[in-house]
């Protein structure tokens, strides 16, 4: 008979069945199945096999007792008992056999679907992973996967076993009594109905647990950060930390105590059960046997495939609860690839012209993307979506930087200058206007194009917890190690690098807080000398660091931009004095330009900036 485990489990997924799929779920769900369609085929055919030898066996452990009993021939009970074992080997290397391919449909399905998936979210635009919780997108790529996974393993092989066991079994036990299989099927309703009902218990059980978990993973991974469990130390709570986290535990451990019992008691209710329902085979298939109206061998033949008839029969009764379970898990993953990226590339691009690059904003216009073209409210964890439209956040932006001019951004926090400098790498796109390098549309440049041809250095410059060769060579990945040196010593990073034991194989830790600021900071710089790209843009690339680290990374800098377009955005006016042309963003609107000499002689806005701050450091010194 089936694992009672397993029946519960199908209890448990019954009381938590979804409700309905979208239309053309199933036939997607075949037409990305197709490159395993062989193996599916292979694999189906061996559990139907399977299924018939299941029901073989019984029939000739009767043959065996008849023989007995009738005091036949030795040599037919020997070989007799010869084919049952034949047929357990023969099941047995079917069943390894057929492992054997659902593993390799199983595990391919979860490639496929995890490859495409990963592929996709890394065509989406940054305004996506602004918006989405990553661990929702995390549990697609699992906890999703793998439940689509499951309806072309576990779901439809048990589909196509527990019919074929049930119509087997159900044939041959109306051929050999149809007065014992109907009393045997009149128990059924007290084998599945207490199912169903403790299915609803366990699948409450099972639903607090996974959100307590959920709770628990989430605190995990935000203390044990390096920024999180910095906090934590610093505002001195750990021991309520610890507290907190112990009651969310100590409530799983009472769940987990609480579906222990649930499940011992409807194990022993439901082996209570099949054990009454053998007693009435043999009470009855006995008393027919001695009133001579059956053989012995066809009463044992008759419990026996009792159980083969009772397990696929629990099993069919929520097969619609496992097919559309793992068909909303394929729904779920579906749902992400056909979120359309909002950049994309042309199917016919323009090379850039060679020589040195000019960089050109004209009339560029532009509002952050609504939240229905860019996200699912699954993925932020939303009930509704926030459907506020799209403000435009600049307003006809034009200027132009020559090849080999430094161009500063500066102006209050928010007044777009961020914005300004995304939409040079693509991270988003204009919504009017142009942005240009060398007279081409950034739209109509290959990505690998732009990639190469931008560098960017952001404020809080990213690394990979990996080592410096890796976080390097990530730039560019064929890089030699003489090149990655060379980097670093353009970074102002080779007494650093000396000084570390493990030299370039150094793991920086997790964003790079094995590091300080400044050493980070000119660890990206060192990363962008490596791609040698010929427009630079820096974000605000000094604005966290103290005064002897600025000076450290602005000589870095000064290499790093020697020879190339720059667009700068300024926290500390001082910083830029130098710059070709400064730009003063407010409101969305570039409000002045010129150098630092005639802007402070104008004795505009900029002029108030520069007075506010020279005020704010002559009153910090």
């Amino acid at each position: 008979m089936e694992s009672p485990r397993r029946l519960m489990a199908g209890a448990v997924r019954a009381a938590d069945a979804p409700k309905g799929l979208r239309k053309g779920t199933v036939r997607r769900v075949f037409a990305f199945s197709g490159r395993h369609r062989g193996r599916l085929l292979v694999f189906l055919l061996l559990t139907v096999v399977s299924a018939v030898l299941a029901v073989s066996a019984p029939l000739l452990a009767g043959r065996v007792v008849d023989q007995i009993v009738g005091r036949g021939a030795v040599s037919t009970v020997v070989w007799l008992a010869v084919a049952i074992a034949g047929l357990a080997v023969l099941d047995a290397g079917l069943g390894v056999a057929a492992r054997w391919q659902s593993s390799r449909v199983g595990e391919g399905l979860i490639y496929d679907l995890r490859r495409a998936v990963f592929e996709h979210v890394q065509r989406m635009p940054v305004a996506f992973f602004t918006r989405t919780r990553t661990g929702a997108l995390v549990s697609r790529l699992n906890n999703d996967v793998m439940g689509a996974q499951r309806a072309f393993t576990s779901t439809l092989s048990g589909l196509v076993t527990n019919v074929i066991q049930l119509v087997l079994s159900l044939a041959v036990m109306l051929t050999l009594s149809w007065q014992v299989t109907l009393l045997a099927l009149v128990m059924l309703p007290v084998f599945v109905l207490p199912a169903r009902r403790m299915g609803r218990r366990m699948a409450d059980l099972q639903r607090e647990s996974a959100t307590l978990n959920a709770s628990m993973t989430t605190q995990m991974t935000e203390r044990f950060s390096a920024p999180g469990a910095t906090l934590v130390k610093l505002f001195g709570r750990p021991g309520a930390e610890a507290e907190e986290f112990g009651e969310r535990a100590g409530r799983v451990r009472d769940i987990g105590i609480r579906t222990a019992m649930a499940t011992r008691w409807f194990m022993t209710a439901l082996q209570l059960v099949s054990a009454l329902a053998q007693a009435l085979v043999y009470g009855l298939g006995g008393y027919l046997a001695l009133t001579g109206q059956l053989a012995a061998g066809t009463v044992v033949s008759l419990a026996l495939l009792l159980t083969r008839l009772y397990s696929p029969l629990t099993a069919l009764a929520n097969v619609r609860v496992d097919v559309m379970t793992a068909l909303v898990s394929f729904e779920r993953v579906f749902e992400v690839l056909d979120l359309p990226p909002m950049i994309t590339e042309r199917s016919r691009t323009t090379p850039l012209p060679p020589g040195p690059v000019s960089v050109e904003f004209t009339d560029v216009r532009f509002g952050y993307p609504a939240a229905e073209k860019v996200s699912l409210a699954s993925l932020e964890e939303v009930a509704v979506l926030d459907r506020r439209e799209a403000r435009e956040v600049l307003h006809g932006v034009s200027f132009r930087a020559e090849p080999g001019q430094l161009i500063a951004l500066v102006g209050s926090s928010g007044a777009g200058k961020s914005t300004i400098a995304s939409l040079l790498p693509r991270l988003y796109d204009v919504d009017g206007g142009s942005v240009r390098l060398s007279g081409v549309d950034v739209r109509d440049l290959s990505f690998d194009t732009l990639r190469d041809t931008v560098g960017v250095v952001t404020q809080d410059g990213h690394l990979f917890h990996d080592t410096i060769r890796a976080n390097l060579s990530y730039a560019r990945p064929g890089a030699t190690d003489d090149d990655i040196r060379e980097a670093l010593r353009g970074a102002r990073l080779t007494p650093l690098l000396d000084a570390l034991p493990d030299g370039l194989d150094t793991v920086v830790g997790e964003r790079g807080y094995r590091l300080s600021g400044g050493e980070r900071q000119r660890l990206t710089i060192a990363r962008l000398l490596l791609a040698h790209p010929q427009v630079v843009i820096l974000d605000e690339a000094t604005a966290h660091l103290d005064s002897e680290s600025e000076v450290a990374v602005q000589e870095a800098l000064t290499h790093a931009l020697r020879g190339r377009t720059a667009l700068v955005i300024a926290h500390r006016l001082s910083t830029i004095r130098a710059a070709d042309r400064i730009l003063v963003v407010e409101d969305g609107h570039v409000v002045e330009q010129g150098t630092h000499d005639t802007l402070l002689a104008a004795n505009g806005r900029y002029a108030t900036l520069y007075r506010t701050q020279y005020a704010k450091s002559t009153t910090a010194a």
